[in-house]
């Protein structure tokens, strides 16, 4: 190989790398962006660990619904304008397009055999991919008529499926849609279900919330929180707060509260955004993707199991979703609006996804 030859190889290798690898500031430890709210608190993060920006992309246009699949060692995510799914190898960083098209798809999960189940939104079901290629519809109406459109999702250990269906994501398509806004009319009042996967009849555990969006366990399994982001379309009727429940008999809810509010004071000025997705890790502790209020406010925010508000991820994007993954279960990957950034924390994640 000729010089010439070989620096323009060179060249080619390096534009392909810098498409995985960022380019980012050095970080002074700890990382200012990891923010602690409560004195003597700041156990959640090493003291050198950085955030991490893993991917981004000006062609990726919401970035949602992460999920880590431990027998494959990805991560998948949703991008739902786009429709289709990415995978980001844990081996090599390597990222590539696993689903196009998605169905518009949101969330996304594992059950416990390993299979990936997606939330979609167009049309409104859920669908779970088999290990053999083919694909199950799992869910696409209740009582006769149509889910709103799938959101997000959790496993119980019994093998249910519990999930919520604001009816976000018709991006004009619906009937009743507004083209302009990407309101969507729902078909029937948003609800939390949970799919009895030995009979595989669907349940409506609770319409309590204006839309319930993002949805997990309890450590125990004994509750079940959900981000409520109804003010999005109910405006002041609809309080933005994660609300928490208890469960019954591993099949229902009961004892509906508010669990956190999504209000905050930022240097004298009190802010209230929405939290997207949530997760729980194995201390009880809650962990919501935040955003819609601005610098300092949006990013990940983190709550101590009595609901007080201890800790904070600052992102310069809105962070719509997280989950707990890699080998040990104790990296935080976010998704937020054109990026998919990581951090590694001191705790590991309640459940696998």
């Amino acid at each position: 190989m000729d010089r010439r030859t070989f620096i323009k190889a060179g060249a080619t290798f390096a534009v392909a790398a810098s498409s995985r690898i960022l380019a980012q500031e050095s970080v002074r430890y700890p990382d200012p962006r990891l923010v602690s709210l409560t004195p003597g608190f700041g156990g959640l993060f090493p003291p050198t660990t950085p955030l991490q920006r893993l991917y981004s992309s000006e062609d990726m246009l919401w970035a949602e619904g992460p999920a880590w699949s431990g027998w494959g060692n990805y991560l998948v995510w949703s991008d739902i304008p786009n429709n289709r799914q990415h995978r980001w190898l844990n081996d090599n960083a390597e990222v590539t397009v696993l689903r196009s098209p998605s169905n518009f798809s949101n969330g996304n999960t594992f059950d416990l055999s390993g299979r990936q189940i997606s939330f979609e939104h167009y049309p409104p079901r859920v669908r779970r991919y088999e290990t053999d290629g083919s694909e199950t519809v799992l869910a696409d109406s209740f009582d006769g008529t149509s889910l709103n459109g799938p959101n997000d999702g959790v496993i119980h250990p019994n093998g249910d499926l519990w999930f919520s269906d604001p009816g976000y994501g018709g991006l004009g398509d619906y009937e009743g849609g507004d083209a302009n806004t990407g309101s969507v009319q729902p078909y029937q009042k948003e609800s939390i279900f949970r799919l009895d996967m030995r009979s595989a009849r669907l349940h409506k555990v609770s319409d309590e919330s204006f839309k319930p969006n993002g949805v997990c366990f309890s450590p125990d399994y004994t509750k079940l929180y959900a981000a409520d982001t109804g003010a999005s379309h109910y405006g002041e009727a609809a309080p933005s707060v994660i609300r928490v429940w208890d469960v019954v008999n591993e099949s229902q809810l009961a004892n509906g509260r508010t669990f956190a509010s999504m209000s905050m004071e930022i240097d004298g000025e009190v802010r209230t955004g929405f939290a997207d997705g949530i997760r729980c890790d194995a201390n009880g502790f809650i962990w919501a993707g935040a955003g819609w209020a601005g610098e300092g406010y949006d990013g990940v925010h983190v709550f101590n199991p009595d609901g007080e508000r201890v800790a904070q991820i600052l992102l310069p994007e809105v962070c719509a979703n997280l989950c707990f993954g890699g080998p040990r279960r104790n990296r935080l990957f976010m998704t937020a609006s054109q990026s998919l950034y990581a951090v590694y924390t001191n705790v590991k994640g309640a459940h696998f996804c």
